[in-house]
C-alpha cells in the first residue's frame, strides 16, 4: 500500500527515495532564488498598504467611517488571509510550491487592481478579500522552499533576508505612495484610455497592482527544490489518508512553546498592524501634515529601520544561540518590546511632529527585531508539515495583528474617544495594554521553548 501511494503521488513532488539527499543547490543561485521571494513579498506589502494612505478620499468617495475603513485594511484581508492560509499550505506541503505562489501573485494582483474598479463598499471589502487570498500562498511556501534550499546554519539568514520585504514593502508603500497620491490626487479625475474618466485614488490601485504580473513571470525562473529529509512512507500515507501523520499530537507535545510564540506574536502585531495602519492619519490629524508628507517620512523610518532591526535581531538571536541560550529568539522577541514599546507610546504623546517622527525613528528598529519569530518556529517544526506550521503560526498571529489591531483603534476612536482627533490617544491605549501582554507570553515560554528546541536538536 505504502508503494502504491508512492507511486501515485504528483510527479512534481520530489520525494527522499534514499537515505542520502542530493547535494544543496549553488550557493549562488540560492541566494537568487532569496531575492525572487523578497521582491514578491515586497509587492505583497505595497498592494496590502497602499490603502492606508487612501482614507481620506474612500471615506469620502464611498461615505463610510473609520472603523469601516479599518475593516478594508484589516479583517477583510485578514480573514481570508488566515482562513486560507491551512488548506493552501497543505497544498504547499504536497505540490509544486513555485507553481503555487506564481498563482497567488497573480491573483492578488489581479483583485488588487479590481479594488480601483470597485463600485461599493461591498465591492471594494470582496477585492480586499481577493487580496488576501492571494498573499495567502506566499509564506507558507516560501519558507517550506527556503528550509529546502539552505542548511540549517545557514536558513537563518535566508529568512531574515527574506523577511527584510515586510518593512521594505510596507516603506515602498508610503514612500512611492506619498508621491503618487500627491501627484494624482491632485486633479480629481484622470481620464484613462479605453476606460474614460476615473476617480485618482481608485487609479493608484491599478498602478501598483500592474508589477504583480512581472513578478509572477519571474518566479517561473524559480526551480521547485528537493523536499529534503522526508521519508517514503511518510509521504505515502500523507497521500492516502489526506493528512500529515502527527501533526495534532505534534501541536499537543509542544503546546507550551508554540503558544507563548504565537501568544508574543500575536500580541505584538497588534501594536504593529494597528500602528502602521494608522501613523500617516495620526501625523495629518495631529499636527496638521499632509497624509503624503506623513506618508514619506514614515515609510523611509519602516524601510531603513525594519531592515536594521530584522539583520540586528538575526544576529543577537544567532549570537545568544550560539552561546547556549536554547530561548535566544523567544528573549529577543521580549527584548524588542522592552526596546521598542516605550519610544513608541512617546511618539503618540508628543506635542509635535519632529519629535514624533523621533520617538518613532527609535521604536521602529527596535520593535522589529521581532522578527525572529518565525525562525524560532522553523527550528522547532518538523519538515513534513513545515508549510502548515507556518500557515497556522500566520493564521493565529495576523487574525489577531492583522484583523483586529486597525479595527481596535479604530473602535476606541469611534466609540471611547468620539473624536477624529483623539488617534493619538487609542494608538496609546493599545500600545500600553498589548506589548505588556506580549512580553507575559514570551517570557512564560522560555523555559518550554528551550526544552522543545533541545528534543527536536
Amino acid at each position: 500500500m505504502a508503494t502504491q501511494g508512492a507511486q501515485e503521488a504528483p510527479a512534481d513532488r520530489q520525494e527522499n527515495r534514499g537515505d542520502i539527499d542530493p547535494p544543496w543547490p549553488r550557493p549562488a543561485y540560492s541566494w537568487y532564488v532569496v531575492g525572487v521571494l523578497l521582491l514578491a513579498y515586497t509587492l505583497s506589502f505595497v498592494d496590502r498598504m497602499i490603502l492606508s494612505l487612501l482614507v481620506a478620499p474612500i471615506r469620502a468617495a464611498l461615505d463610510i467611517s473609520d472603523t469601516q475603513v479599518s475593516l478594508l485594511i484589516g479583517l477583510a484581508f485578514a480573514l481570508f488571509y488566515t482562513l486560507l492560509g491551512l488548506p493552501l499550505a497543505w497544498i504547499a506541503d504536497r505540490y509544486n510550491r513555485r507553481n503555487l505562489i506564481v498563482a497567488g501573485v497573480g491573483l492578488w494582483s489581479l483583485m488588487t487592481a479590481a479594488c480601483g474598479f470597485a463600485g461599493s463598499y461591498a465591492s471594494l471589502f470582496a477585492a480586499r478579500m481577493g487580496v488576501g487570498v492571494g498573499e495567502a500562498t506566499l509564506s507558507p511556501a516560501a519558507y517550506s522552499m527556503l528550509s529546502d534550499y539552505f542548511p540549517r546554519d545557514r536558513l537563518a539568514r535566508a529568512m531574515a533576508v527574506y523577511s527584510i520585504g515586510v518593512p521594505l514593502g510596507s516603506g515602498v508603500a508610503m514612500i512611492l505612495g506619498a508621491f503618487v497620491v500627491q501627484a494624482v490626487l491632485s486633479a480629481p479625475m484622470v481620464d484613462v484610455p479605453f476606460y474614460g474618466p476615473m476617480d485618482a485614488w481608485r487609479l493608484i490601485f491599478v498602478w501598483v497592482a500592474a508589477p504583480g504580473l512581472a513578478i509572477a513571470l519571474l518566479m517561473l525562473t524559480v526551480r521547485e527544490p528537493f523536499r529534503r529529509g522526508r521519508q517514503v512512507a511518510v509521504v505515502a500515507e500523507s497521500v492516502s489518508s489526506g493528512r500529515a501523520p502527527g501533526l495534532v499530537a505534534h501541536l499537543g507535545a509542544q503546546r507550551a512553546a508554540i503558544g507563548a510564540l504565537f501568544g508574543g506574536m500575536s500580541f505584538i502585531g497588534l501594536v504593529m498592524y494597528g500602528a502602521i495602519a494608522w501613523i500617516p492619519t495620526f501625523f495629518a490629524r495631529t499636527y496638521g501634515l499632509e497624509v503624503a508628507h506623513a506618508g514619506l517620512w514614515f515609510g523611509i523610518i519602516m524601510a531603513i529601520g525594519g531592515a536594521i532591526g530584522l539583520i540586528a535581531g538575526g544576529a543577537l538571536a544567532d549570537r545568544w544561540y550560539g552561546r547556549g541560550v536554547g530561548d535566544a529568539h523567544l528573549r529577543v522577541m521580549r527584548l524588542s518590546i522592552l526596546l521598542g514599546g516605550p519610544p513608541l507610546l512617546a511618539m503618540a504623546l508628543m506635542p509635535d511632529s519632529m519629535p514624533a517622527f523621533a520617538m518613532l525613528a527609535v521604536a521602529f528598529p527596535c520593535l522589529t527585531m521581532h522578527g525572529v519569530g518565525g525562525v524560532a518556529l522553523q527550528l522547532i517544526t518538523p519538515n513534513e508539515y513545515r508549510a502548515r506550521m507556518t500557515a497556522l503560526y500566520f493564521f493565529v498571529v495576523n487574525l489577531v495583528g492583522l484583523g483586529f489591531g486597525p479595527m481596535l483603534i479604530a473602535l476606541l476612536t469611534d466609540n471611547l474617544f468620539h473624536d477624529d482627533a483623539a488617534l493619538r490617544y487609542s494608538i496609546a491605549v493599545v500600545t500600553v495594554i498589548a506589548l505588556p501582554l506580549a512580553a507575559i507570553f514570551l517570557t512564560l515560554g522560555f523555559k518550554g521553548y528551550a526544552r522543545e528546541l533541545a528534543r527536536m536538536s
